[in-house]
């Protein structure tokens, strides 16, 4: 075997490594995460409704804002769609 396949399975072999020793996501951490997006789907769920009532958009927008705090990031609760 010359030089280059050596070295080229040896980088490889290193990215699996790498790979695989990453700290996979422990069961609480995807409990967390399950109900950090069931929050986020109440909380736009939440602002739809806030729009079907006939509330003017910056109503909604900020019961928005106020559901989202602490659980995802930017004023659309982690989410922006095309207006």
């Amino acid at each position: 075997m010359s030089y280059m396949p050596k070295r080229l399975l040896a980088l490889l072999l290193i990215a699996g490594a790498a790979t695989v020793s990453v700290a996979k996501e422990s069961d609480a951490d995807t409990q967390q995460d399950i109900a950090r997006h069931r929050a986020i789907a109440a909380a736009h769920e939440a602002a739809a409704k806030c729009r079907e009532a006939g509330k003017d958009e910056q109503t909604c927008f900020k019961q928005l804002e106020m559901a989202c705090k602490g659980i995802a990031i930017g004023k659309y609760c982690g989410m922006k769609h095309e207006h």
